[in-house]
């Protein structure tokens, strides 16, 4: 999901903080883009043991998801991931904004989004077939504004577009995520995501 979006600029110089932030949307945009694939598995728990501790909820949060990613193979997350998220009909978790604050999708909160995309100078890729309010997508434009915009008029963008478009309904999609039934992986995605954006929303505040 990273090429969701067109880049329109050159990511300057990071401080490591900022530098974590990206790296946590860019994981999570991969996360929900597709299933993980075995070489994805491999890595995550070298990754999560780089971050997490039973000091924070968010460190926490990572362990377990090293836990889950040690406890399923590619094929059996292939499966889970088909089985939540891509089932003919209404899937068992929905991934799009626009579902959790509106109630069905494609409605205002999309059209309000992609308003605000453009004026971000954002465009979606040619053959991206999920729409803009996808959490994977929603995660990469987080990520892009980290990397072009680690600045004070960046973090103010940041901060309006996360309170905008993903505070709203990430609280349900953890809380959709943790009660899915026969979720071997997924359901241990909820804590991360819980933690990350309360940590998030923390620092917004601070602004």
């Amino acid at each position: 999901m990273s090429a969701l979006f067109e880049r329109i600029a050159a990511a300057p110089p990071l401080a490591d903080e900022d530098r974590a932030r990206a790296e946590h949307y860019a994981l999570i945009s991969a996360l929900f883009a597709s299933a993980p694939d075995a070489d994805f598995l491999q890595r995550l728990p070298a990754l999560a043991a780089s971050w997490g501790n039973a000091d924070s909820p968010l460190g926490q949060a990572w362990l377990l998801l090293a836990d889950a990613a040690r406890g399923i193979d590619a094929e059996g997350l292939e499966d889970e991931y088909t089985q939540l998220f891509l089932t003919i009909g209404k899937p068992v978790v929905m991934l799009y904004g626009s579902f959790h604050i509106a109630g069905f999708l494609m409605e205002e909160p999309l059209v309000e989004l992609r308003h605000d995309l453009a004026e971000l100078g954002l465009g979606r890729r040619a053959g991206v077939s999920e729409s803009e309010d996808h959490i994977a997508a929603l995660a990469d434009v987080m990520r892009h504004l980290i990397v072009t915009g680690p600045d004070a008029a960046g973090l103010q963008r940041q901060k309006a577009f996360f309170e905008k478009h993903l505070a709203p309904w990430h609280e349900a999609l953890a809380d959709t995520l943790e009660r899915a039934p026969d979720s071997r992986f997924y359901a241990r995605t909820a804590p991360l995501l819980r933690a990350f954006f309360a940590v998030e929303r923390l620092a917004f505040d601070m602004i």
